[in-house]
């Protein structure tokens, strides 16, 4: 089936006897381990802290003889790779994901001569230190977590041999809703729209950025990591006690990629994209005798379908890799 969908004709699609690896080309390859999760506890005395990541290992080699002559000599296996993350988190520990991930990718590339380009990418669990209350005071536990899911942090870095390494920052899932305060008008009107211009409605999405750094000397990863999800929940939001206008979720997104570029430097290219979580007004006309006038409190939360909007945002003469 697949074959008669590939070609048009298959009266000219005519049998090789002698076709040979020379006449095709791997343009792409490569191999690794996905998903082996880790957890790293750091003891300081009685007050403990622990980072929990998924991490991905992924290898080019110099030679791809594994693919075409089923040579598995230059072979890392996969194996060897989760079990690498594993000692070099003992050995170095883990304070942020980015600085983790260039040091296994460094440590591939020197440890391996056959290895061409190395590309780990890291996911971590949001755990927080636990905080209990007395009524009067809150204290920080020493040694309790919990699990707090408000966006999920990850990144990529990508090291080529006698290259600096690329280092992509993200974060995923960041849910946020606006009750007010969000408008989409004078948009086009033609015979396809139905959509009335709305000037109050709810604004709620569910945001996923990635940045890329021009530079890894001196960066705190950290507080880099923290500074864009608070520019991000504040243009979204506004001041706690007035809010902010959004004419239009490109125009929110636009304002806090640009508020990332100008108090971050050393990111030289972001981008953002947020799909509409959609809540529609219910319709209370039709039971106007059950409930008179016209303030409407309840609204219909629709999953699909959603409109997305994206855009990326670089520094002149930046040649991104987002």
């Amino acid at each position: 089936m697949f074959a008669k969908r590939l070609y048009a004709d298959e009266s000219n699609v005519q049998p090789n006897a002698t076709s040979s690896f020379s006449e095709y080309k791997i343009t792409d390859y490569g191999y690794g381990k996905n998903n082996v999760k880790i957890m790293h506890v750091r003891r300081d005395g009685p007050v403990h802290s622990i980072r929990e990541f998924e991490v991905s290992t992924h290898l080019k080699l110099e030679s791809k003889k594994d693919y075409t002559e089923g040579d598995n000599s230059d072979i890392v296996a996969t194996d060897s790779q989760k079990n690498t993350v594993y000692v070099l988190a003992q050995k170095y520990g883990i304070r942020a994901p980015e600085e983790f991930a260039i040091l296994l990718s460094s440590h591939f590339l020197n440890k391996y001569s056959h290895v061409r380009e190395a590309h780990v990418h890291i996911e971590e669990y949001p755990w927080e230190r636990l905080t209990s209350s007395n009524g009067y005071s809150t204290q920080k536990h020493n040694h309790a977590f919990i699990f707090t899911p408000v966006a999920s942090r990850f990144c990529d870095v990508l090291l080529k041999r006698n290259s600096k390494p690329i280092v992509i920052s993200g974060l995923k899932d960041l849910r946020v809703l606006k009750t007010t305060q969000s408008s989409f008008v004078k948009f086009v009107n033609d015979e396809f729209r139905t959509l009335p211009d709305q000037y109050d409605r709810i604004f709620s999405t569910i945001v996923e950025s990635r940045w890329e750094y021009t530079t890894v000397d001196g960066v705190d990863f950290c507080q880099c990591w923290n500074k864009v999800k608070d520019v991000i929940l504040t243009t979204f939001a506004g001041d706690p006690n007035v809010g902010v206008s959004s004419p239009s979720v490109q125009n929110t997104l636009y304002k806090a990629e640009k508020t990332v570029l100008d108090s971050i430097p050393q990111v030289g290219s972001i981008s953002m994209q947020m799909p509409n979580k959609h809540y529609f007004d219910f319709d209370t006309k039709p039971f106007k005798n059950v409930i008179p006038g016209d303030t409407n409190n309840v609204f219909i939360p629709v999953d699909k379908p959603s409109g997305i909007i994206y855009a990326q945002l670089d520094r002149s003469g930046l040649k991104s890799r987002l």
